[in-house]
């Protein structure tokens, strides 16, 4: 009877590995795939030309990748500047400050937000982000900020742009944001809280001093995941950003960010030689850029927790 219990144990144990195992096992035959069909391009351009190459010229066998991957990381960073503040401002509302009623009602406003389409969207950043960058935000950065070249408006801005692409994109990741760091702070044992404040600390001295480090490590993955997710963003993204493939010099530029290259361009011009393999070697980018920047987070992420554990 023991064998027969021991055995089962062996088999579930390596069933539960397998299926632990499988998502990285995804990813890499995910990553060999890409190469595979990315490599005739690779073989045909040195990899310094098409990572930082400004021209894209498929007919004429030209493939700079640079405006896109600029336009990538501009949207992205401006999408986290928006994001973060707030999202941590709203977790620590919700956890140290709300009521249990006003709970009860964000936390379904969370859920809605995360389960509505991103074309949805995309068609609010048109209609309602767009016009509110071309005719508020961009004559008061062109009065007030025009000296920061950030906030350049010199090529009359239509609205499509990387700011409202990077609002949009803000608003999109703002539920993961906040659930994940909701639900670390909520981990936080109450007592560390209650020996805080016993020792003459205030609400918000507890909240900065004891709560926030010790929930430091899940909220950085939060935001992690809030990253991963306007990173690899698509459709919202090419309906507001004005895709436009150059690299941009002010918020108020267009981009064409690498998601929005390969939605509007695959399937189409493949009978140009090379072309599939360049837009299979933006998606390979996307991808190596998202596993790599979770992987040192998860580096950065042991560190802290083995540091606040010695």
């Amino acid at each position: 009877m023991k064998s027969v219990r021991q055995w089962k144990d062996r088999i579930a144990g390596r069933l539960f590995f397998s299926i632990t195992v499988l998502p990285f096992a995804l990813t890499g035959l995910m990553i060999i795939v890409l190469l595979v069909r990315a490599r005739p391009l690779l073989d045909a351009k040195p990899i310094g030309d098409l990572l930082f190459g400004e021209t894209w010229k498929p007919d004429q066998g030209e493939f700079g990748f640079w405006p896109y991957i600029m336009g990538t990381v501009w949207v992205t960073t401006v999408a986290m500047i928006v994001a973060v503040p707030v999202c941590l401002l709203c977790s620590i509302y919700l956890s140290e400050y709300a009521g249990s009623r006003v709970r009860a009602i964000m936390k379904p406003m969370l859920d809605l937000l995360s389960g509505i389409p991103s074309v949805i969207y995309g068609v609010w950043g048109v209609i309602a982000v767009v016009p509110f960058v071309q005719n508020v935000v961009a004559p008061f950065a062109s009065r007030f900020l025009s000296f920061i070249p950030l906030f350049n408006t010199s090529n009359n801005p239509t609205g499509y742009s990387i700011i409202a692409g990077g609002f949009v994109l803000g608003v999109m990741v703002t539920p993961v944001i906040i659930a994940v760091a909701y639900e670390v702070m909520q981990t936080v044992p109450h007592g560390l809280r209650e020996a805080s404040l016993s020792v003459g600390a205030t609400k918000w001295q507890t909240i900065k001093h004891t709560v926030l480090p010790k929930a430091l490590p899940g909220i950085v993955a939060g935001v992690v995941l809030g990253f991963s997710r306007a990173f690899g963003e698509t459709m919202a993204v090419l309906m507001v950003v004005g895709n436009v493939p150059k690299v941009p010099g002010s918020i108020f530029d267009p981009a064409y960010p690498l998601t929005a290259l390969i939605a509007n361009n695959y399937g189409e011009m493949m009978s140009v030689p090379l072309y599939e393999s360049a837009l299979l070697g933006a998606a390979l980018i996307l991808l190596l850029v998202v596993v790599i920047f979770n992987v040192l987070s998860a580096l950065a992420l042991h560190r802290i927790v083995g540091r606040s554990i010695g």
